[in-house]
């Protein structure tokens, strides 16, 4: 049995189900940063975020009568926004690997203690390859299990898993070059 969610802005998720512009308008001032927020972190680029994000939220306002409250309208538009964001990365030919399990290497880094600047941490994701950035991102910061990537990505589990363990040595070692970590 499917239990509604209770929203918070109900009232202008009904006006904008509607169709009034104005509660449109609301509502993507609302949501604009969270969305955009992924939307970067997936394509990487500003102008690409912009125009991704756009789109999702058209898309989301012309599909406002299939949302039925079962999750909250935030992360149903995330989802759209989501995959607006991979359809990106497909026009552009983004390769997501996929590999035998048997032949990943493991480093083994100890990280140093070091107080960090997050925004470091930020700009080194996005000098992630663009696979590796996505599995990374949908993962560690979007919520994402390994199903669910494999899913939305057409990859297998386990080169989610693969994919993921990647990105985090690659980031890894950026944060090496920059100097931010120190390994043992």
């Amino acid at each position: 049995m499917n239990t509604l969610y209770k929203n918070i802005h109900q009232e202008i998720i009904d006006q904008c189900k509607e169709g009034s512009q104005k509660a449109q308008f609301q509502l993507y001032k609302l949501y604009y940063k969270a969305m955009y927020s992924v939307c970067i972190r997936i394509v990487n680029n500003d102008m690409e975020a912009e125009d991704v994000m756009q789109e999702a939220f058209l898309s989301a306002f012309k599909k406002m009568d299939t949302y039925k409250g079962e999750v909250s309208f935030g992360a149903w538009l995330k989802k759209i926004v989501v995959n607006r964001s991979l359809d990106c990365l497909k026009k552009r030919k983004v390769q997501f690997e996929e590999v035998n399990e048997r032949t990943v290497q493991i480093s083994d880094y100890q990280m140093g203690t070091k107080e960090v600047d997050v925004q470091m941490i930020k700009n080194a994701i996005q000098d992630l390859p663009d696979g590796y950035r996505v599995v990374l991102s949908l993962y560690l910061i979007e919520g994402y299990d390994h199903d669910e990537i494999s899913q939305i990505l057409g990859i297998s589990n386990s080169s989610s898993r693969t994919q993921l363990l990647r990105a985090k040595n690659k980031l890894k070692m950026i944060l090496k070059d920059k100097e931010v970590f120190s390994y043992n």
